[in-house]
């Protein structure tokens, strides 16, 4: 299955199923939750200081007037100018003070009180509450802070006044109003100014995102090599950058040995399918030979594209590796018999063992013992050989055979790569032996390499782990 190239432009999302719109919402929420909360509490903390300052002005007055009301009962100049003169003196937060005897009678009262307070509303208001303030409206709807409190007269005491006082808290009020006012002017403005910096902050954030996204529509099956520069980007996305080009670099790899597959496979078939056509009528034995062939062919392959799929898992098992070559020995005796070539199979004094799929090893080595006899003259020799190698086992198969050139070497595990090729087609080969030894190695986590010399032979050597990785 191939990718086809994106054609058409991604379809345009709903506004509020965009990132950018999402991102700037919880931009948005946070900053007018963090101004509520700003505001308010500013608000809170005016609010009460204006009140406990209000409060210190009573309780000071009540203090003052106590005192001389207790030390200098006789001082009628001070209480009057206490009462009845200061207040003249004040433009704004005007107050008022009226004191009177144990039976209720004014003794001096700050002018214009009578005009601004209903004092009857005042006594009842204040009668159960003595030395605290309380909040009222005065007969103009002014706001009034007013405190009520007794006043010993004369040391010892010689009777009790009562000390009634009330300030004019408009101007506070008239302070709180406006800052109400800037409040929700503010509240406004930020809530039409917040989304939109916010959706610049998102968008200028998600920009990578979408270049990341516009790299992706260019993938195609005939355009994998696009790649994404993390430079500059935040160390999450260059992250996320730089999985995504390891991924793109292993669908190239993929797409790279699926093409050489197809290549293999349009390259190798086209030739025994031909014969069969053109010698069917000549000599149908031929033809049966070309079809046997073409049936191991297309075995072989099969068997690389499934050793290569992601998905293939060996089947290990703990396998005596003298007893495996022994079967495989057994198995080609009467071939190399045939041919005049002597098959061994080196002892070893202690058993080998590992964890292996035993199916697929029996074919790697089978493979190679059957390379190795079809390459071996009359009189020469194979041998079969296992040793420990550390962590790991080693499997040697040698042969006395013509040898491989030293130029060859690093082709031979090449798919259809044949040193004679002339030879190989006579003998039946396809060519693909060594790439299937190879295959069945990787699965195992384990290599295989290749030594020969011209004129004196080959050995290929297998190394696996001991145990299951």
């Amino acid at each position: 299955m191939f990718l086809k190239p994106n054609r058409n432009p991604p379809a345009r999302r709903p506004l509020h199923r965009t990132l950018a719109f999402r991102l700037s919402a919880a931009y948005s929420l946070a900053g007018l939750l963090l101004v509520l909360l700003g505001t308010s509490s500013l608000y809170i903390v005016l609010r009460t200081e204006l009140d406990k300052s209000t409060d210190l002005f009573l309780a000071d007055k009540l203090h003052v007037l106590r005192t001389i009301l207790r030390e200098r009962p006789d001082d009628q100049g001070g209480l009057r100018e206490e009462i009845q003169l200061e207040n003249a003196a004040r433009r704004y937060q005007r107050f008022y003070i009226r004191l009177v005897d144990e039976q209720g009678k004014p003794i001096l009262t700050t002018p214009g009180m009578a005009e601004q307070l209903d004092v009857a509303e005042l006594v009842s208001r204040t009668r159960g509450y003595p030395e605290h303030s309380i909040s009222m409206l005065g007969k103009h709807g002014q706001a009034f802070r007013v405190a009520s409190a007794a006043a010993p007269v004369g040391i010892p005491p010689a009777g009790e006044d009562t000390i009634q006082i009330a300030i004019d808290i408009s101007q506070e009020d008239a302070l709180l109003a406006r800052y109400r006012h800037w409040f929700w002017a503010i509240l406004l403005a930020t809530s039409v100014l917040f989304p939109l910096v916010g959706y610049r902050i998102a968008r200028h954030g998600i920009r990578p995102v979408e270049k990341i996204a516009a790299t992706a529509r260019k993938i195609s099956s005939t355009n994998l090599n696009e790649r994404i520069r993390a430079e500059g980007y935040p160390s999450e996305l260059a992250s996320l950058a730089g999985t995504f080009n390891e991924m793109l670099d292993r669908l190239e790899e993929s797409f790279e040995r699926i093409s050489k597959f197809s290549a293999d496979i349009a390259h190798d078939l086209r030739t025994p399918v031909n014969n069969i056509r053109g010698e069917a009528e000549v000599a149908l034995a031929r033809a049966l030979e070309e079809a046997v062939r073409l049936s191991e062919l297309i075995g072989d392959l099969l068997f690389l594209a499934r050793a290569e799929s992601p998905l293939k898992h060996v089947q290990r098992q703990r396998v005596d590796v003298g007893e495996l070559l022994g079967a495989v020995r057994e198995y080609y005796d009467a071939t190399a018999s045939e041919g005049g070539i002597t098959l061994l199979t080196a002892a070893n004094a202690e058993p080998i063992s590992a964890d292996l799929d035993r199916s697929l090893m029996l074919r790697a080595v089978s493979n190679l013992v059957s390379n190795a006899i079809a390459n071996t003259s009359p009189g020469g020799t194979v041998t079969l050989a296992a040793a420990a190698d550390g962590e790991a086992i080693r499997i040697d198969v040698s042969d006395t055979g013509a040898g491989i050139p030293a130029e060859a070497l690093p082709r031979v595990f090449d798919r259809f790569f044949r040193v004679d090729p002339s030879r190989s087609k006579a003998s039946g080969g396809t060519g693909l032996g060594l790439a299937i030894v190879q295959s069945i190695m990787t699965l195992h986590g384990g290599t295989a390499e290749v030594a020969s010399e011209p004129g004196r032979g080959t050995t290929v050597t297998l190394r696996v782990h001991t145990a299951a990785t």
